[in-house]
């Protein structure tokens, strides 16, 4: 089982679920580090996920514990977007932190947005 160690547990987190196998997702990539994943509710034609295996629970937490994690995960979204055929035309990557930044899953995780015109600001 991947090392999930952090501030929450993995039996109270979804995406920990995820990365265990114990909760279906439609994975698109997976490495020692990461997984990648469709998200449920697609906000644009390509919404996908990229999550580490090892839970934290924000970009602020990660970055304090392995700071370099977050340039390799920065690393799979752009493959990930030139997989998706996003690198031409453009796409966005989001990552929210904190109930007023918008996060819903206390899970770091990136959104990889594309396909479609987006607006700004965004919301």
């Amino acid at each position: 089982m991947a090392d999930t160690s952090g501030s929450q547990k993995t039996e109270d987190c979804i995406f920990c679920k995820i990365v265990a196998g114990e909760l279906p997702a439609e994975v698109v990539y997976k490495d020692d580090e990461t997984v990648a994943f469709a998200d449920i509710n697609p906000a644009a034609p390509v919404h996908l996920l990229v999550i580490p295996r090892k839970h934290y629970t924000n970009v602020v937490e990660a970055a304090a514990d392995d700071p370099a994690l977050i340039g390799r995960m920065l690393a799979v979204l752009t493959r990930l977007a030139g997989e998706k055929g996003l690198l031409e035309d453009g796409f966005r990557i989001v990552c929210n932190t904190g109930t007023r930044g918008g996060q819903s899953v206390p899970h770091l995780h990136f959104h990889l947005l594309g396909g479609r015109s987006m607006a700004w600001p965004p919301g």
